[in-house]
């Protein structure tokens, strides 16, 4: 068998699968106040979600793009198409799925996923949800999970869904806010009444199979007082050799001594521009835990927020990221402290190769009102050859001396030493340097749900494989 010596020789075939798509349920590309109307139509939006995208567009048409971070002058948003026609009513019942689209799941391993350890799944497909249940003992708790569109049309959640849709992430954040404001489409909506705690997982899987398209999903959990959730995100892409973009927003409310754990695994192809908005408020000994792993897209900007508006809310941002040829990946956290005896803690790890670029950032902003609380920022860099490069970009904004903040960075590489002890042991060079690198990564892959932390090591050894000079 011919040895694999080259990134490009990498097998992604478990992502790389696609079926043909039927162009003429593609809207037109670009981004115009007739294909907004166009997008309303197709939805039924109510007169409220109408008008809120038409003033998303005139904002996105008046904010200058974003020009701080990686280059992303090869994203020609007036080519990318914003919405494909539904392809299938949303279904509870796995097998009345379109065949291809079933198909496609199937092999991200989604059904099993639900019948082993989920206690909901969510599947879109493209820009729309093709599949949502739950567990019926979930839903007799007074859980909700359903896709937000059908919620926003449900008389007992649309005003809830109102008064939260994009109030923390509003249209005026910046450019790629107003665009998913205006041409959103998909996403969930999860609703944990007070003191109900799952025990097990609730999943959404985002796939998006055109060429030359993009995804705006909106994701929207609000949990009562009292009431614990975990909620995995997996997202992916075939490669193409023309840019998509993903532009999604999650909204994340959590409620008074509730405690929320968000994973979520990003393995985006690589001709994806990933500039997503996740956003967190945290209420009084509330806490949120944020689980992050970045391995896919060629250009990300990545930054969940965590505001905490209470009185001992808590946040941790654990994430890792690879990035490898071709591959620019910023990212990193933001934490807000708005109240006394608040704490957040950020924990990361990246890896670049072959080029690849991974920056780190991060701010902590701890206001005048948040006396006595406490914040620690540690990130750890590892590359992986002389080529590569690794950044980080700390910020913090202190108000009150009645606090307790550090950070802590390392920038490194494999050394040589490490690698001669390993090879005398009777290991290759390439498998000295995946363990090495699983090494790095193990105590954030330990953070990760089962099936993702083993996908993590898989990426890692595909990427790995070959890497040699």
């Amino acid at each position: 068998m011919k040895e694999k010596t080259q990134i490009g020789d990498i097998d992604r075939s478990l992502y790389d699968f696609r079926y043909e798509e039927n162009e003429g349920d593609f809207l037109d590309s670009g981004i115009t106040p007739e294909i907004i109307s166009e997008i309303s139509d197709e939805k039924n939006d109510p007169d409220w979600m109408r008008e809120f995208r038409q003033k998303s567009l005139s904002i996105y048409n008046r904010t200058p793009m974003v020009s701080w971070g990686p280059d992303i002058s090869g994203l020609d948003v007036d080519r990318i198409v914003t919405y494909i026609r539904q392809k299938s009513r949303m279904n509870t019942d796995w097998e009345s799925v379109p065949e291809d689209i079933r198909q496609t799941f199937e092999k991200l391993g989604i059904p099993q996923a639900e019948r082993e350890s989920l206690a909901g799944v969510g599947a879109q497909y493209d820009s729309e949800l093709v599949y949502h249940n739950v567990r019926r003992e979930v839903a007799e708790s007074g859980v909700v999970y359903t896709d937000l569109e059908s919620a926003m049309h449900d008389p007992k959640y649309a005003e809830l869904i109102r008064s939260h849709f994009m109030k923390l992430v509003p249209p005026t954040d910046h450019k790629f806010a107003a665009l998913h404001g205006a041409v959103w489409s998909g996403g969930s909506f999860v609703y944990v009444p007070k003191n109900v705690h799952l025990d097990i997982p609730l999943q959404s899987y985002f796939r998006l199979n055109a060429k030359g398209a993009g995804q705006f999903e909106h994701t929207l959990i609000i949990l009562e007082e009292g009431s614990y959730l975990h909620f995995i995100e997996g997202c992916s892409a075939p490669k193409y050799y023309e840019a998509g973009l993903h532009a999604g927003c999650v909204e994340l409310y959590v409620g008074k001594g509730a405690t929320l754990r968000y994973s979520t695994i990003e393995n985006w192809s690589k001709n994806m521009y990933n500039l997503n908005t996740k956003r967190a408020l945290v209420q009084e000994n509330g806490r949120i835990e944020w689980v992050s792993g970045s391995f896919g897209s060629h250009v990300s900007y990545l930054y969940p927020m965590s505001i905490l508006n209470g009185h001992g809310a808590s946040a941790e941002f654990t994430g890792i990221t690879f990035a490898g040829e071709g591959q620019n990946l910023d990212t990193g956290a933001k934490m807000i402290h708005n109240a006394p005896e608040t704490s957040s803690y950020m924990n990361t790890k990246s890896i670049s190769k072959s080029g690849g670029i991974s920056t780190f950032r991060s701010a902590v902003v701890v206001n005048e009102n948040a006396a006595g609380s406490k914040s620690s920022v540690n990130c750890e860099s590892l590359m992986l050859d002389g080529i590569s490069r690794s950044d980080t970009v700390p910020a913090m904004d202190i108000k009150t001396d009645k606090c307790d903040v550090g950070h802590e960075a390392r920038i490194g590489r494999i050394s040589d030493e490490a690698i001669f002890y390993l090879t005398s042991r009777g290991l290759s060079e390439e498998d000295a340097r995946a363990m090495i690198v699983r090494g790095f990564a193990d105590n954030v892959s330990k953070e990760l749900p089962l099936e993702y932390a083993m996908e993590m090591n898989n990426l890692i050894g595909l990427e790995m494989h070959g890497s040699i000079g």
